[in-house]
């Protein structure tokens, strides 16, 4: 058995602060969580082997998936994102949005970036 939780302190990429933090990694699934904090995203991008689902602790948050289908994650709901399928997360609210990520199969390196801001962030910047 293999055991993380989500209670404690977690070291999110992004300065400890924001970003994606991997909670536990199996032979079947890699599982995470991720902070967003007002206008942050995760960076568009794709996975040519895996399915990666979401889960929303708290909060809502925008998930743009092939460049043109926008969805507002809210909490409680669950979204997939089969291979091949661009997707990337944006928080436009005024509050921090948490969500759960689930990778599998787990495929290290299998994240491949893919150029591209959502409308209202690319206004942004």
């Amino acid at each position: 058995m293999r055991q993380s939780t989500t209670n404690g302190p977690i070291d999110y990429r992004n300065d400890g602060e924001w970003g994606p933090a991997y909670l536990l990694r199996t032979d079947s699934l890699d599982l995470g969580v991720v902070r967003l904090r007002p206008g942050d995203l995760v960076d568009n991008h794709y996975h040519e082997h895996c399915d990666e689902s979401f889960v929303v602790l708290e909060g809502e948050c925008t998930l743009w998936t092939d460049m043109s289908r926008r969805s507002t994650m809210r909490q409680g709901e669950v979204y997939s994102c089969a291979p091949g399928e661009r997707h990337c997360v944006v928080n436009e609210s005024d509050a921090d949005c948490r969500f759960v990520f689930i990778k599998s199969p787990p495929s290290p390196g299998d994240t491949i970036p893919d150029a591209w801001l959502p409308p209202r962030a690319a206004d942004a910047g």
